[in-house]
């Protein structure tokens, strides 16, 4: 049976509050079948909860004491019908990385690729801005939709400066 601090547990229980519960243990109790769905759940997700049906809370009590001890994990929460139980994921070994292959010795390096210069010539003109006659209106145009033209407004008038 795994043991928790009172920081994990508290930690747990907040990462908890918002799970739903997975497993359900009804009137025929605590079966084979529960336990391993209970187990499967617990290599999925490390961190379940588990509604048990009945009234007697010591029948809930033990059914958290079973699972605990059966499969290795450690008891989070039990308040009301649910119960919050806890269990790391085992950690898999990784594949050691595969090695390159040794480059042949002697004789000359393979000469290194030219680096990339920038494309010359200027950017392409967007269709949205096209150049538009003196006093003409103005449009103003968007990408895939019809172009929309909007009133000219008529220039502010330049005033000389009051002395």
């Amino acid at each position: 049976m795994l043991e928790l601090s009172p920081a994990q547990r508290r930690d747990l229980r907040a990462a908890a509050h918002h799970l739903q519960p997975v497993v359900s243990v009804a009137s025929n109790g605590l079966t084979e079948s529960v336990l391993a769905e209970i187990e499967r759940s617990l290599k999925a997700h490390e961190l379940i909860k588990i509604r048990v049906y009945g009234d007697d809370r010591a029948l809930r009590e033990e059914v958290l004491r079973t699972v605990c001890e059966t499969l290795g994990c450690a008891a989070v929460q039990h308040i009301g019908k649910l119960l919050i139980v806890f269990r790391p994921k085992p950690e898999e070994k990784k594949p050691a990385p595969k090695k390159a292959p040794a480059r042949p010795t002697g004789g000359k390096a393979a000469p290194k690729s030219a680096p990339r210069r920038p494309a010359t010539g200027t950017a392409p003109k967007r269709p949205d801005y096209t150049p538009r006659k003196p006093g003409a209106p103005a449009t103003r145009g968007t990408r895939g939709a019809a172009r929309v033209t909007t009133s000219a407004r008529p220039a502010p008038r330049k005033t000389a400066p009051k002395r």
